[in-house]
C-alpha cells in the first residue's frame, strides 16, 4: 500500500500545483496580459520548468549511491572476503531486509568519527545501506539493530524516490512562478528597463522559492522519519529503535560528518535547532522517542 500513498500524494501535489497555475494565467487573462516569457508561451514554459525541475532531482537520484560511495568513502561488505565483524553486520542486514520482504541492499562502512548511518539508492533493487565506524563503536548490538532496521524501513518506504519526485515538484513550481512574477514585473517598467527588471526579478525569486521549497521539502523528510522509526520498530521491534534513538540523545556533542551534507535526509539523525529547525531534515530525538513510546 505504500507505492499507492506515494503515487496518491504526489499526484495530489500536482493537482493543487495546476490549480494554482490557472488560477494565476485566468488573473493575468483577465487583466490583458499575453503570457510569453522569454520567449516561450504558457505551455512551453510549464514543460520547460518541469523538463529542468525535475531532471536535476532524478539525476542526482540515479547517481546517488555512486556519490554516497565516493563522496563517503564506503567501503563494501563483500561476504566472500568479509571480516567476522563486517560479516556480522551483513548477516544483520540480510535477516531485516528478509523481514522487509526487500531485495539484498549493499551493504558498507565508512571511517567517521560521526555516530550515523544512511540509506540511498534509485530503488529498492539498488539500494546502498552504510553506517560509520564511530557508530560501531559506540552502539550495541541491540541500537545497531534498531538504527539498520531504520533505513531499511526508508528503503521499503521509496522514501528516496518520493523526496526526488517533491523535490523536483518544487522547483518546477518555484521556476514557474518565478517567472511568471518576473513578467508581470517587466510589463510595469518602461520597456528599455524590462529585460534588466525580468532577469533580475527572475533571480531573485529563483532564490526565495527555493528557500522556501527547502522548508516544505525538509517538512515531508521530517515526516518520513517518524513513518522510518515506526517501520524499524515493526522490523527490530520497539525497544531497539527507541534505545537507538536514546543512544543518539546522549551522544549530543558528537561531531557530524561534514562529507555527508548532501546526505542529511538519509541519515538516522541530523543536528538543527532553532530557526534552522524549519530547515531539518529530521525531528527532534526527544519527539522522535515520544511518537514510538505512543505507537500502538
Amino acid at each position: 500500500m505504500t507505492w499507492i500513498k506515494r503515487i496518491g500524494f504526489f499526484l495530489l501535489t500536482n493537482i493543487l500545483i495546476m490549480t494554482t497555475i490557472s488560477i494565476v494565467t485566468t488573473l493575468m487573462g483577465s487583466m490583458g496580459f499575453s503570457i510569453r516569457a522569454f520567449g516561450l508561451d504558457l505551455t512551453q514554459l510549464i514543460v520547460f520548468c518541469l523538463m529542468w525541475g525535475m531532471a536535476g532531482s532524478f539525476i542526482s537520484l540515479l547517481l546517488s549511491k555512486m556519490m554516497a560511495k565516493w563522496t563517503m568513502g564506503v567501503k563494501i561488505i563483500d561476504p566472500k572476503q568479509a571480516s567476522s565483524h563486517e560479516m556480522e553486520i551483513y548477516r544483520r542486514v540480510q535477516s531485516l531486509a528478509q523481514r522487509a520482504h526487500l531485495p539484498m541492499p549493499e551493504v558498507g562502512i565508512y571511517e567517521s568519527p560521526e555516530v550515523n548511518a544512511f540509506a540511498t539508492g534509485p530503488s529498492k533493487s539498488s539500494a546502498l545501506v552504510a553506517v560509520s565506524t564511530g557508530l560501531l563503536n559506540r552502539m550495541n548490538t541491540q541500537e545497531l539493530e534498531g538504527v539498520l532496521a531504520h533505513e531499511l524501513s526508508h528503503i521499503a518506504n521509496g522514501d528516496m524516490v518520493t523526496l526526488t519526485l517533491i523535490q523536483g515538484v518544487v522547483n518546477s513550481f518555484a521556476m514557474f512562478i518565478s517567472r511568471i512574477i518576473a513578467y508581470v514585473a517587466a510589463n510595469a517598467v518602461k520597456e528599455e528597463m524590462a529585460q534588466i527588471v525580468r532577469i533580475a526579478v527572475t533571480i531573485l525569486l529563483d532564490i526565495v522559492f527555493s528557500i522556501l521549497g527547502s522548508m516544505a521539502v525538509a517538512y515531508f523528510s521530517r515526516q518520513r522519519e517518524f513513518r522510518a522509526d515506526a517501520g524499524g520498530a515493526k522490523l527490530a521491534g520497539r525497544e531497539s529503535m527507541i534505545s537507538a534513538l536514546e543512544s543518539l540523545r546522549q551522544m549530543v556533542e558528537m561531531p557530524e560528518d561534514p562529507r555527508g551534507e548532501a546526505l542529511a535526509s538519509f541519515k538516522i539523525s541530523s543536528k538543527k535547532g532553532g530557526f534552522l529547525s524549519l530547515f531539518a531534515t529530521h525531528p527532534a530525538l526527544e519527539e522522535r522517542i515520544l511518537a514510538l513510546k505512543q505507537m500502538r
